[in-house]
């Protein structure tokens, strides 16, 4: 049994009219409590009352990720005393940020995830063993956590690493679902193969994917879920969501996009000049949260690059879709004329079966052009290695980068830092 909200098979127009008066509560919230936004609105003389449409809210100025960093206290908007969790962002693209969330933050955050994971098919008296990080200021996990209970889901809180203990638990708790980084999926099956585990004849069935795409933009599948189903028989998810978000989007059975919830958020998808792309179009997410009493955002830019869709889902849903993110605003890469994202180069390298860890470096040379460097771990000892690695590039990225060959025990320290809580594939020096 989905938990299964009605605004989300409601009428477009009416979830249209839904949201616009969501966002009038949440302005005059934030002109009443908000430091940061009261300032803002100030300052550019701003009348909330003016705000009446979805469409007027390309009259109000962006929030971005300097303004967190720069204003994080001014964000807030209840006192710290009523603040009983706190967490703060990855720091992907800077120093990391600070949020909080009240008990109703809570509340609303395991709402999300329960009718998120719901959305993939997981209900209640399902066991899910959790393949993620609970601790170390990390919101995702303890989400999770939260929706699985709500949903009434039993919870088998693994954490991420050592397949040998993963399997040990899957044969014996008997998960149906697992929440897990995809690639670790990889190890675990190479792990099952070396030892002799019956992998193919265990309870799970699915896997709700974090962290990495599993999806082309056409939603086939990718190279790494590829390699993951030639294995394995079971079904993949794709979730996104952020620590600013406080929602996740996350696919259904049909597999088409991640829903949004248009009761917990507002999307705009917009061009560099932050006007809204036609439908069709990419361009970087920005969202407006609704319900959140301690932390909330207005228009604030997320650095995704996405596409949208919005023809109805066989799931009876007539959400919005997000399809998967093509990229990083902050780590577009200008290459020899061609304009690249790392998750295209990621599809690349996890094609090669004997590579065991990589980081694609970016950096400027002498002349203020960037430079790719690929570094990679590999067990194949065939000289001709690297140019094949170099050959795949040329032929589906028309990009020639230069190759490194680094022990693994030196390069797997960089990528798999204990202090990051996702392997750093991706390394900017710009």
């Amino acid at each position: 049994m989905q938990l299964f909200p009605l605004i989300e098979k409601s009428d477009i127009q009416d979830i249209k009219k839904f949201q616009e008066e969501q966002l009038k509560e949440l302005l005059k919230y934030l002109e009443t409590h908000s430091p940061f936004y009261q300032n803002l609105f100030k300052e550019k003389n701003i009348d909330i009352s003016s705000i009446q449409t979805l469409e007027d809210l390309s009259k109000l100025p962006v929030t971005t990720k300097t303004d967190l960093q720069l204003h994080n206290d001014d964000f807030f908007c209840v006192p710290m005393t009523e603040i009983v969790d706190f967490s703060t962002t990855s720091g992907t693209l800077g120093d990391p940020v600070t949020f909080g969330l009240s008990e109703k933050d809570m509340e609303r955050i395991a709402y999300n995830e329960a009718i998120s994971l719901s959305c993939a098919g997981i209900s209640k008296g399902d066991v899910v063993q959790m393949i993620t990080t609970i601790d170390k200021r990390f919101i995702a996990g303890l989400a999770y956590l939260l929706g699985l209970r709500k949903i009434g889901a039993g919870v088998v809180r693994m954490g991420p690493g050592i397949p040998e203990l993963q399997w040990d638990s899957i044969f014996r708790y008997k998960p149906k679902y697992l929440i897990t980084v995809p690639s670790f999926l990889l190890k675990m099956i190479d792990y099952a193969e070396k030892n002799n585990v019956d992998y193919k004849n265990s309870s799970v069935i699915g896997a709700v994917c974090i962290g990495e795409s599993i999806k082309n933009q056409d939603f086939s599948d990718n190279i790494l879920s590829q390699k993951i189903k030639e294995k394995w028989n079971i079904q993949l998810y794709s979730t996104y969501a952020s620590t600013e978000m406080s929602t996740a989007f996350t696919e259904c059975e049909f597999q088409k996009g991640g829903h949004q919830h248009p009761e917990l958020i507002i999307t705009e998808i917009l061009d560099d000049d932050e006007n809204p792309v036609k439908e069709g179009e990419t361009g970087e997410l920005t969202i407006t949260t609704l319900g959140v009493e301690a932390l909330p955002l207005l228009r604030f830019k997320t650095g995704d690059i996405v596409k949208a869709h919005y023809e109805p889902c066989k799931c009876g849903r007539n959400t919005m879709r997000l399809g998967p993110v093509i990229g990083r605003k902050q780590q577009m890469i200008k290459y020899k004329g061609t304009t690249l994202y790392p998750p295209a180069m990621n599809d690349i390298l996890n094609d090669f079966d004997g590579i065991l860890c990589y980081q694609i470096v970016i950096q400027s040379n002498e002349i203020g052009l960037d430079e790719i460097i690929i570094k990679l771990s590999t067990e194949i000892s065939d000289e001709n290695f690297e140019n094949e690695v170099r050959d795949h590039f040329r032929a589906k990225l028309r990009v020639s980068p230069k190759i490194e060959i680094v022990d693994f025990d030196i390069l797997s320290k960089t990528v798999f830092n204990p202090n990051s809580r996702k392997p750093i594939n991706f390394v900017d020096l710009r």
